[in-house]
């Protein structure tokens, strides 16, 4: 392998990015960038951004740590983001809960531009580069506009395109279609495995849609576990049958706490745009309403 400058360390590395013989000199050249921050896009202070200079970040639950997150779930030092010859390392410092970076858990780990940590129920993101100011009003924008867990539109978006879209399909005498989906005893989820794991299914819930829904249609999370995809163009048979590959999606799935695979349903409402419906929270209501019979008619499928 390779020798090291001398007076350097080797940085501390997880299984997957493990430095090999193959490394050349080039590889070990510095490939620190000038300028990096961590910009928190879930989470109580969301939005906040921690410049990485050359002293320690630390992440815990209590001072003095350099963010502090007052989380159960969150150890009293859980990580270090350190500036270094290499690049940005990522540290954790043995918490209980682990440290993920992409949703994988790492011991250490280097990180690249773009790169998505969680620390607890707190999640933030890498930003490096010349044009930082860009890439952070762009953050921002998104953060206003999407619900970071889940990767769905928030409740902004969610009223504001259901308004638009019922007046067009109002005024046009186009079709228009809404689906109200619920996560079956979600409560229960969140009370048997706690917090981290109802995320885990509330982020795979919002994955799954996004791979059926259709191109035009826009997904929303405007509750805890509950979601809408707003359909234009769409007759209520055609949502029927968006809603059902949801739904056959979710339960078969795998979801798995410490090993053991625990079973995910979701109830879905449909209704569609109709003449006697004088405003969106009509067309809303009647979809709720679906939702409440198929909760009554046993969970884990569509009215």
């Amino acid at each position: 392998m390779a020798d090291l400058p001398e007076g350097s360390s080797r940085p501390a590395v997880d299984d997957d990015i493990t430095l090999t013989a193959e490394l050349s000199q080039t590889d070990l050249q510095p490939r620190v960038p000038r300028n990096a921050f961590l910009l928190m896009i879930h989470g109580d202070a969301l939005g906040q951004r921690t410049e990485i200079g050359h002293e320690p970040i630390t992440i815990g639950r209590q001072p003095p740590c350099t963010i502090q997150l007052p989380d159960s779930a969150v150890s009293r030092v859980h990580c270090r983001v350190v500036r270094g010859e290499y690049g940005v390392l990522l540290q954790d410092e043995g918490s209980t809960n682990r440290t993920y970076v992409n949703d994988r858990p790492v011991q250490a780990h280097t990180l690249q531009d773009g790169d998505v940590i969680r620390v607890g129920r707190t999640y933030f993101k890498f930003l490096t580069g010349d044009n930082l100011e860009a890439a952070y009003h762009e953050e921002i924008y998104r953060l206003m506009t999407t619900d970071a867990l889940t990767g769905a539109a928030n409740r902004r978006v969610y009223q504001g395109e259901l308004t638009r879209r019922f007046h067009e399909a109002q005024r046009y005498h186009r079709p228009l279609a809404i689906l109200v989906l619920d996560l079956d005893r979600f409560k229960r989820i969140n009370d048997t495995f706690g917090h981290l794991f109802g995320d885990q299914v509330l982020r795979r819930l919002g994955a799954l849609v996004t791979v059926e829904k259709r191109e035009g249609d826009t997904f929303c999370r405007y509750g805890g576990e509950e979601f809408a995809l707003i359909m234009p163009e769409t007759a209520l048979d055609d949502a029927r049958h968006v809603a059902e590959r949801i739904r056959a999606a979710v339960e078969a799935a795998t979801f798995e706490y410490e090993g053991k695979v625990t079973p995910v349903t979701v109830s879905i409402g449909a209704a569609e745009c109709e003449p006697g419906l004088a405003s969106p929270e009509d067309l809303v209501r009647v979809a709720d309403e679906r939702l409440y019979a198929a909760k009554e008619g046993g969970r884990n499928r569509v009215v």
